[in-house]
């Protein structure tokens, strides 16, 4: 196939195409999103049509890979339940307007609009009211209930009725497919003359049968082409919309319907129900985590898998039974991966994870392990949030942690490499980041279980907010704006993460701008206020200075030194045994 021919443009008649949709030429998969079907915005399509405005192009794939297709399309059937042929043609963008057309024409039934009939009717006695008419669509175009008079009872339809009764008012389906019964009714009318051949009633009459006669719609065909490049060409061009993604068709191509002695296997059933195991955030990761954490279980644990990586070219071969082969296993290392974040490591939600591939590598780890390592999982989570260098960046990383941690799971021989850690890295660490380094120094103020300064009983919650709000629970130690007018003879940034602290809403906003030897003093009055200090991992001289009323004029520089001190005291200790080396790349500057 040529290059210019996997993405060409085409068109096809407006009636041509309902017919072929009728006939199951064309398929909806399940990653569709559902039809928001407007009865206005119906009429404002045909409206478009009817004065042969363009329409967006319809997205369709050619391919010989066999979906999950919704069977019925605004009530009709377009697929058997034995739907096989060599190419398939789904509908990846365009399927409002097919509804919209298709039940428009042939009736059908429209979620959440239960007795409604969408079939759309004609009053040919409507005119244009000017080129530029906007607004006559609304009653030239009509619905059944527009016209129904309920033998009188609705008196505001009972002029229309009668019109329906003339043949003045017709379905479009009848002007389609009986054009010349309707042009015979209207000409043998009694009431009105309309035999005349150009009288506006019957010009109207052959202006919509040459409309659904000569109407094309644009089409975008995509043939020959990968299920990855499917999924970018469809969120370019629907930009608007939802991102058609690897999940979806992963979904759609595993799915295997009801039978006998047969419960049929759906992926966004099994993962939508596994969300509900229990209240834990890191159960609501995304789908594309899941499957490619699915993938990595199933490419480890079932052999000759033809899973080799966890990129959309090997995510799409995925296959029903290597799901259901790995599922309930996979469910429980899933499980103990995040048990492992949020209770040994005390992280309460996945927006502190340093690196999404955590979930991978880690529940790999756990998956058939019956003897896990805790204290070794510790080290290896802080080693490499921490590494001074990205080493879990992409999916060839992947690869290299999973052999790493088999070594240790399996009882071989293991080694941690060389762990970097720079000073200045630390001290530069922006709060206004969401980086990896970023994330993992809040992870490790997390994992110390911070309590709250005045109410020092009392954990801070930090499932934390830093990564979803712009201003949340924490705290800058030396205030912005109390540096910004007392700068003293200090470098460093304020917005140094080394300056940040996990505090309650409440104690946050007590604080506010003060300056910190005032509400250190403020808050040393309680007993326990000094061991809320070191669960914050803050150096002991702050409280010496508030003691003191007294501190350096770079206190803040002092202040921030001393504490990236303490994280690497702490990571010393997490990672005893290691080859652990310290930089401070400040100094060659």
């Amino acid at each position: 196939m040529n290059f210019t021919d996997r993405i060409r443009p085409t068109d096809k008649g407006i009636t041509t195409y309902l017919d072929e949709l009728v006939h199951l030429d064309f398929q909806i998969p399940t990653f569709q999103r559902e039809v928001v079907w407007e009865k206005e915005n119906v009429k404002k399509l045909w409206d478009s049509i009817y004065k042969f405005y363009p329409l967006g192009s319809i997205l369709v794939w050619k391919t010989d890979i066999k979906l999950q297709n919704h069977r019925k399309i605004g009530g009709h059937k377009i697929a058997d339940g034995e739907f096989n042929r060599s190419e398939y043609q789904y509908i990846l963008d365009g399927q409002q307007r097919t509804t919209s057309l298709l039940t428009s024409l042939y009736g059908g039934t429209i979620e959440g609009q239960g007795g409604f009939d969408p079939t759309l009717y004609l009053d040919l006695a409507i005119e244009d009211k000017t080129e530029t008419d906007d607004d006559s669509y609304k009653k030239r175009f009509l619905y059944w209930e527009e016209i129904d008079d309920r033998d009188g009872d609705f008196k505001w339809n009972i002029v229309r009725k009668n019109k329906f009764e003339s043949g003045l008012i017709v379905k479009l389906l009848d002007i389609k497919n009986n054009f010349g019964d309707i042009e015979r009714t209207i000409v043998e009318n009694e009431r009105e003359n309309y035999k005349d051949y150009y009288h506006p009633i019957r010009e109207q009459l052959r202006r919509l049968k040459q409309v659904l006669d000569n109407y094309r719609l644009s089409f975008i065909e995509l043939k020959g082409i990968q299920v990855s490049e499917v999924c970018q060409i469809f969120e370019r061009i629907n930009q608007a919309g939802k991102p058609l993604d690897i999940f979806d068709i992963v979904v759609a191509k595993t799915f295997r319907p009801e039978a006998d002695g047969d419960n049929g296997f759906y992926l966004r059933d099994y993962i939508d129900n596994f969300r509900k195991t229990n209240n834990s955030n890191f159960l609501h990761i995304s789908n594309f985590d899941y499957l490619q954490i699915i993938a990595i279980l199933i490419r480890q644990n079932i052999e000759y898998s033809g899973i080799w990586n966890i990129t959309p070219r090997y995510l799409n071969d995925i296959k029903t039974e290597q799901i259901e082969k790995i599922w309930e296993p996979a469910q429980k290392a899933i499980n103990k991966t995040f048990d492992f974040f949020e209770n040994t490591l005390n992280l309460k939600g996945p927006q502190l994870i340093p690196y999404r591939y955590f979930y991978i590598t880690i529940a790999s780890y756990f998956y058939g392990n019956h003897d896990p390592d805790y204290d070794f999982l510790k080290k290896y989570f802080w080693f490499y949030s921490f590494h001074n260098d990205d080493l879990l960046s992409n999916t060839g990383d992947v690869n290299t942690h999973i052999q790493f941690l088999d070594k240790q799971k399996n009882n071989s021989e293991y080694e941690f490499n060389r762990f970097l850690i720079d000073k200045e890295t630390l001290r530069n660490s922006s709060y206004s980041s969401k980086g990896r380094l970023s994330r993992a120094i809040l992870s490790l103020y997390a994992s110390k279980q911070p309590k709250d300064w005045k109410y020092t009983d009392r954990n801070v919650i930090v499932d934390n907010f830093f990564f979803s709000t712009d201003r949340p629970n924490l705290h800058h130690i030396f205030p912005t704006n109390y540096i910004s007018q007392n700068p003293g003879n200090n470098i460093l940034d304020n917005n140094s993460l080394m300056n940040i602290a996990y505090l309650t809403q409440i104690t946050n906003l007590e604080i506010s701008d003060k300056n910190p030897l005032i509400y250190i003093r403020d808050y040393d009055s309680n007993s326990d206020f000094e061991e809320a200090i070191k669960s914050h991992m803050l150096p002991y001289e702050l409280l010496e200075w508030a003691r003191l009323e007294n501190m350096p004029v770079d206190a803040l520089d002092q202040f921030i030194e001393k504490r990236v001190t303490l994280i690497i005291e702490e990571l010393k200790r997490i990672m005893s045994g290691t080859n652990f080396e310290v930089l401070d790349t400040k100094e060659k500057s």
